[in-house]
């Protein structure tokens, strides 16, 4: 499974997320986060096209044998974990990253963090199909290993 990061990956992202949350005043769907959600149109689109740029976006992927960052048009791997390198996944969500519906996954061993994916739109389907990977691939080094 492959998944692009939102725009809630980047710190400007983050900031206009904060800035679309805002309900006052909360009259139906006139609020001041929606005026500045329709102002900064320009800068959101900027930063969407950034993220798939040819040579600079990045995507998630979910292999049978670990988690790849990957970086470009040809998907080059950028960085990689191991199924076997954690043991629990955690959703950290920072400021801003609400309003997208999304959130940074945290991949522990123990209490070190040994990976981290930012700005993973829809995060929890995302870490329930990483862990059911994780079990797959222990299930399959376990019977191997008899």
């Amino acid at each position: 499974m492959t998944v692009w990061p939102s725009n809630a990956a980047y710190g400007i992202g983050r900031f206009l997320g904060t800035q679309y949350a805002m309900r006052f005043p909360d009259i139906y769907i006139f609020r001041l986060g929606n005026l500045i959600a329709l102002l900064s149109i320009p800068i959101a689109l900027a930063i969407y096209l950034y993220r798939i740029a040819p040579f600079v976006g990045q995507r998630y992927t979910v292999t049978n044998r670990r988690v790849i960052v990957q970086r470009g048009i040809q998907a080059r791997n950028d960085r990689s974990v191991d199924l076997d390198r954690f043991d629990s996944v955690q959703l950290d969500i920072l400021p801003g990253q609400d309003w997208y519906n999304a959130g940074d996954l945290v991949f522990k061993l123990g209490n070190v963090e040994t990976f981290r994916l930012e700005g993973v739109s829809r995060p929890e389907s995302f870490r329930q199909v990483i862990l059911k990977a994780r079990m797959a691939h222990a299930g399959v080094k376990r019977s191997g290993s008899r």
